[in-house]
């Protein structure tokens, strides 16, 4: 072995060693957004308010004296509501409040005794105080507000345990170094309680010309690099250092990285032209100029992953007899599992295993999809010629719905030998990975469109991925719900199902 080439991979680390290493650092702990959580955190102390009420309403030794529940009902719903409405005027759900709740205690008294205030107020107005026990309503008062404390406390000392181990932390790459670099990594630092944890900088150019002064922050390699890097980890925010005067490069770097589910930022700081202040979007104290925002955005993806739970929970339950009745025809008909197991590309590129009813006997089986079903395909079994054409053999992905893997709504997730007229996918439409920033799903745009099926020209695959990019530049729950109404009838449609 050579030792001077052993000393300097040690002294120096290649770029691959350095991103090995920088992935082996990044914690393993999935993100959670402070901005839901801090929400989630309001909607739960408006429901503990609210219910607590109710319940030393039925437990209340005096209850004979509670003649109209009404009365009761207002008072709790504006003592609720008033408390959170101070509560925000107070900044109380914010995560650096969350996280340290003894920042918070004169606020939260403050939110209390008002939200009371105000409420017995409203009470005494209306003249309705001999409807209302005044012994519940001070036990209310008091056990609500020391539950109240405590609650904050040992939530905060949950979410302090979740922040140390980065689960609040925006993760940043930059694109470019240099002083720019330098600067932007500056602005950064100097953020107060941003969260942010900048994981590394991507540039073509070499060690020397991308180096930058911060002790800790690595340059990992090219913009190539940087596409398996974030597919390899979660990347939450892209920043390109690059001057705004570099246009050509700039728009080099961005043909590479679109295709990614990030949120792509041109740095303003260094910028000699400056906008109206509207313009610009903050990463922490860092004026940026938007380029590309991750599809659906925070609140998208927990509407979309919720109401996929509860559609695919109630579709299970409603078609299992159906479901039940397919798979026993598989199993009776051919030899071999009722369920096949197919490897395909979901979100962000990543591999995932999709369940569909067997169609094709089991010694014909084509699990990368290097050989498409044609019509009259002989390797098809005559329960699979007609589950495919209805599209019934697609029911176990449901499954993959309810684990996270699919969506019920989204691009078709593709095999990962597919071709289109004998080329892969990628070859044919160079924007294709592009389709891969949302979870796939069982139906989406494309299918409903009449681009499902067999891809045996290329023109095919150009118009799915087309639709595809469609649904994803243009989501709303309304549109997905459209689309799922209009599957069925979709489903007439089989000339190109086989």
């Amino acid at each position: 072995m050579d030792r001077n080439k052993f000393k300097s991979d040690v002294i120096a680390p290649s770029p691959k060693k350095r991103r090995e290493l920088a992935l082996e650092q990044l914690p393993d702990a999935p993100f959670v957004s402070p901005t839901i959580l801090c929400l989630l955190w309001q909607l739960a102390e408006f429901s503990f308010i609210l219910l607590s009420g109710f319940f030393l309403v039925l437990v209340y030794p005096g209850q004979q004296e509670v003649n109209n529940i009404w009365v009761y009902g207002s008072l709790m719903l504006t003592v609720s509501s008033l408390f959170c409405v101070f509560s925000i005027l107070n900044n109380q759900y914010q995560l650096l409040t969350v996280l340290e709740p003894s920042r918070g205690v004169a606020g939260l008294l403050s939110s209390w005794f008002l939200a009371f205030a105000y409420a017995i107020a409203a009470v005494f107005f209306l003249k309705s105080g001999s409807d209302i026990s005044r012994i519940w309503l001070v036990t209310w008062a008091t056990a609500g507000l020391f539950f109240l404390l405590a609650l904050r406390f040992f939530m905060g000392a949950l979410m302090q345990h979740m922040n140390d181990k980065h689960q609040f932390d925006r993760r940043v790459i930059l694109v470019g170094g240099g002083p720019s670099a330098d600067e932007v990594i500056a602005t950064l630092s100097a953020s107060p309680s941003s969260g942010i944890a900048v994981v590394g900088l991507f540039d073509d150019r070499d060690d020397a010309r991308s180096a930058i002064k911060h002790p800790t922050i690595k340059h990992l390699g090219s913009v190539d690099d940087l596409l398996s890097f974030a597919r390899a980890t979660r990347v939450d925010t892209l920043i390109v250092t690059l001057p705004v005067t570099a246009e050509s490069r700039i728009f080099e770097v961005l043909e590479k990285l679109w295709v990614l589910p990030i949120d792509i930022r041109l740095s303003a700081h260094a910028q000699k032209v400056r906008y109206r202040p509207k313009a610009y979007s903050y990463v922490g104290n860092l004026p940026c100029i938007d380029l590309y925002d991750r599809p659906l955005g925070q609140w998208g993806w927990l509407t979309k992953s919720v109401s996929d739970f509860i559609i695919a929970t109630i579709a299970i339950v409603v078609l299992s007899p159906l479901m039940l009745g397919v798979a026993l025809a598989v199993k009776l008909t051919s030899k071999g599992p009722a369920i096949f197991k197919q490897k395909r590309y979901g979100f962000n590129n990543e591999l995932i295993e999709v369940y569909k009813f067997r169609s094709m006997f089991v010694e014909d089986g084509d699990a990368n999809a290097s050989k498409l079903v044609t019509k009259g395909d002989k390797r098809v079994t005559p329960v699979g010629r007609f589950i495919r054409k209805s599209s019934l053999d697609e029911l176990p992905q449901l499954i993959n719905v309810l684990k996270g893997d699919l969506s019920l709504v989204g691009p078709r997730p593709h095999a990962t030998m597919a071709k289109a007229a004998g080329f892969p996918y990628e070859q044919v439409v160079n924007v294709y990975f592009a389709r891969h920033k949302v979870k796939p799903g069982i139906t989406g745009w494309a299918q409903i469109n009449g681009w499902r099926g067999e891809t045996d020209t290329e023109e095919k695959i150009r118009r799915r991925v087309e639709h595809d990019l469609h649904y994803i530049e243009n989501w709303s729950l309304t549109f997905d719900l459209y689309i799922l109404a209009r599957t069925p009838l979709s489903l007439l449609k089989t000339e190109n199902a086989y």
